[in-house]
């Protein structure tokens, strides 16, 4: 959970690098969030607690998943890929996916 906190915290900040447990971490209580909000939509018959939701969580998501290209050497634009359908969203998982790079980048030095 401290990791969810951290990229909320840090919601607009598109600098610096994240480690990729940090990031899959956040991804995890993200989406549990979601089928939270989802389940209490459903029972409703409404789905404005999950649209609430993700527009909330659009911000520190696209910063922290820019952190963590940051961290595998590559600039926070690939995310432009999630355009494409399929396809894009698949290379930039693959992205985050990847070991960071061990010594300092150009997005500053190695979080780990």
């Amino acid at each position: 959970m401290e990791h969810f906190k951290e990229a909320l915290n840090r919601y607009a900040d598109f600098t610096g690098r994240i480690r990729r447990q940090s990031y899959w971490m956040f991804i995890l209580f993200y989406l549990l969030f979601a089928m939270l909000c989802g389940l209490i939509d459903s029972l409703l018959g409404e789905e404005i607690i999950s649209s609430i939701y993700a527009l909330a969580l659009f911000i520190p998501s696209l910063s922290a998943t820019t952190r963590r290209l940051h961290d595998t050497g590559r600039s926070g634009w690939w995310q432009l890929l999630y355009l494409l359908p399929v396809v894009g969203v698949l290379i930039v998982i693959v992205f985050c996916v990847l070991d960071s790079e061990k010594e300092q980048n150009q997005y500053g030095p190695c979080p780990k």
